[in-house]
């Protein structure tokens, strides 16, 4: 990098710290109706939210690509009171609005914000004379933000003249209002938009294909003369530079967990592969920069060419824990087979850490539960039907309907599902104008994803009370309870029983469990309906929940202890000597991950002293192929030493940049929370 991004970069990182930032009282600046409706009160917020920006404009020394967040928090809609009566009618996700999705960035820039406006106007007539009250409401409130952005815009074009910034003046006096005619105009163009989002409260919201809606401004560019590819990288550098500006901001269940993911790579809408230049590029570009975000995915098969692994693996010899591998192989016909259509399906992106969307069109929660898959095998240790079953394959019947029974009682839970309006977010969409409806109504797909953790634990228990108590008959199914309800004390050699049965990933004999559990999870969810007329998608994705399920059940079968978490997403037990990388792929793609697209990637450590063979990188490449080659969904790679890390949790002053891949993004290590830095050393301690 040069000179000028060098030094946006340290002045990037200083931001996570600035004093120049302020904490608005919003009751003193705001007063919000009662009798407004929600997409009234979510416009006035993300109004007001823009015009205290409007205050605080600001350029920093050397940069190109603008707009940086001056207030802290934004204003909140309800009081907490009013969240929770409305809580007591239905179930509102998380923090309740519209997230997890990635707008319709290649319409927007295409048509620009007042065309998006002037749709909006003409659809507003129609519903006032259909006396389409609902309709009516949403329009003005979408409006209303797409006015409020471009005043924000026009602020900043103000500034950059007073300070003599023609060349960036120019660009705002074309975007957003107006398509990008330039690569620079659409960088700038896709940093308004996904800022916007932020402010209007639509949180772990991605940037998608940026690699096929930049490209063509990127090559007319090129032809014209206007970059060479050296300028190029140097725009996509500050542009990738500009998603940590205000990521201090943008914390999820752990600081970097903030959903800020693009895809690269795929194919297009004919099946063809669609990987160029840009794709090189943003690989490059990130390499340079060694920050969190935008967090990189990378779309795969068989085919992709063994030169761009070997440059996507350059990212993993710096322990970035990027890019996260999507075989298309398997995740495109496995989509089809929910009822995407090929063509959506061949544009699908990854919400904020794995789940797959897709972009402009859909409004999937894809992470509304989780089922607890070492919870189902405790559960039918401990039932009655178990004592009497005659054979371990009794016993293993009553996993699967524990597993449909956990499945009828989330479906229950979820009987009404209710999201609070983002009238922007809604109009950079394709399908919610045109409706006059706010997506939280409902897109053109509305799946719900449910996840399943500790699926190796559970398998590996599985084995465990298959070979201790149904062949070798060393201990029955009470004694079994009686350890794991004790945390084994006392009972050591039982425990010790416990930890040599065999492990998945490690020994052969685990694998038909492994298939056969993970066919009866998407058994259980095949079929149903949800209340917003969607489907749901079973997945092999954790999150956070790898840490909080632990919580739930005392000690396992397979030797796990009271409190110890489970692996992060779809990945041997902690602890588990595995023979290799190799073999965990071998292992874990033999269940049919097509029928667990929801998202969930196989997660293998490497430990940092891999990379110090030349030879590393071209094999690690030769891996990522063999995994797609293997029928693999979904793959991410974590260069770690647990050395290191210990070290870190001692003195975190002297590694505040390092960064590591937590359960579906990557952050800093010493901004993490003790059990998470926990689990992850544990994670390292497998490769000793």
């Amino acid at each position: 990098m040069n000179d000028r991004l060098n030094a946006l970069l340290e002045k990037t990182r200083a931001l996570k710290h600035d004093p120049d930032r302020v904490e608005i009282d919003w009751s003193e600046t705001l007063t919000l109706d009662p009798n407004d409706s929600r997409c009234a009160r979510a416009a006035r917020c993300f109004c007001a939210m823009l015009a205290e920006e409007a205050c605080r404009v600001r350029i920093l020394p050397g940069e190109r690509i603008v707009f940086t967040r001056g207030v802290k928090n934004l204003p909140s809609r309800y009081t907490e009171n009013e969240m929770a009566e409305m809580r007591k009618t239905a179930y509102f996700h998380e923090l309740g609005v519209v997230f997890n999705l990635t707008v319709d960035y290649p319409g927007v820039l295409a048509r620009g914000l007042d065309a998006v406006r002037a749709e909006a106007l003409v659809r507003r007539a129609a519903a006032e004379a259909a006396r389409d009250g609902d309709g009516v409401d949403f329009l003005d409130a979408a409006i209303s933000e797409i006015d409020a952005l471009c005043e924000l815009a026009e602020a900043y074009r103000a500034e950059a003249l007073r300070l003599g910034l023609a060349e960036i003046a120019d660009r705002l006096a074309q975007v957003p209002r107006r398509a990008p005619r330039t690569f620079p105009e659409a960088l700038q163009m896709v940093r308004i938009l996904h800022f916007a989002l932020w402010c209007e409260g639509t949180y772990h919201n991605g940037v998608g294909r940026v690699d096929q809606y930049l490209m063509p401004y990127l090559q007319a560019d090129l032809d014209a003369g206007r970059l060479t590819e050296e300028d190029a990288l140097e725009w996509l550098t500050e542009f990738f530079l500009s998603f940590n500006r205000d990521s201090g901001l943008y914390v999820g269940v752990q600081q970097g967990d903030n959903g800020q993911s693009l895809m690269l790579g795929g194919c297009d809408a004919e099946g063809r592969d669609a990987a160029n230049l840009l794709t090189r590029l943003a690989l490059k570009a990130s390499g340079e920069l060694k920050l969190i975000d935008p967090k990189i995915n990378l779309r795969i098969t068989k085919e992709t060419p063994l030169d761009l692994l070997e440059e996507a693996a350059q990212l993993t010899r710096l322990g970035l824990g990027f890019p996260q591998y999507a075989n298309d192989d398997v995740v495109i016909p496995g989509l089809v087979d929910l009822g995407y259509s090929l063509e959506d399906a061949r544009d699908y992106t990854v919400a904020a850490c794995w789940e797959f969307v897709i972009p402009g069109v859909g409004m999937d929660i894809p992470n509304i539960a989780a089922v607890s898959f070492p919870a189902a095998v405790d559960s039918v240790l401990r039932s009655p039907e178990a004592k009497t079953a005659p054979d371990f394959s009794a016993f293993f019947g009553l996993v699967r309907k524990r597993l449909f029974a956990e499945a009828d009682r989330i479906e229950k839970s979820l009987a009404k599902v209710d999201m609070l309006p983002c009238p922007l977010t809604s109009a950079l969409c394709r399908g919610p104008i045109a409706a006059a409806r706010d997506l939280s109504a409902g897109g053109k797909y509305n799946n719900f994803g449910i996840h399943g953790t500790g699926f190796a634990p559970a398998v590996d228990s599985l084995a465990a009370i298959r070979k201790l108590v149904y062949e070798e008959k060393s201990a029955t199914l009470d004694d079994l309870v009686s350890a794991v309800d004790s945390d084994f004390a006392g009972n050591a050699p039982l425990l010790a029983k416990s930890r040599h049965a065999p492990k998945l990933g490690l020994d052969p004999e685990p694998d038909d469990l492994a298939v056969t559990l993970l066919a009866w999870f998407a058994d259980s969810w095949a079929g149903r309906v949800n209340c917003r007329g969607g489907i749901f998608r079973a997945g092999t994705g954790s999150a956070m929940y790898y840490v909080r399920h632990p919580l739930e059940i005392p000690a396992s079968c397979d030797g796990r202890l009271r409190g110890e978490p489970f692996p992060a997403n779809y990945a041997p037990s902690l602890g588990v000597a595995v023979k290799g990388p190799i073999s965990v792929i071998d292992t874990f793609t033999k269940p049919n991950l097509r029928r667990a697209v929801n998202g969930g990637p196989l997660t293998i450590e490497l430990h940092d002293s891999l990379f110090r063979s030349p030879e590393a990188v071209r094999k690690t490449a030769r891996m990522v192929r063999w995994f797609a080659e293997r029928g693999g969904h979904q793959l991410q790679l974590n260069t770690i030493n647990r050395d290191t890390l210990i070290d870190a949790q001692k003195h975190p002053e002297l590694y505040r940049h390092l960064i590591v891949r937590v359960w579906g993004w990557s952050g800093y290590f010493v901004e993490l929370d003790a059990p998470y830095q926990n689990q992850i050393i544990k994670r390292a301690e497998m490769l000793l």
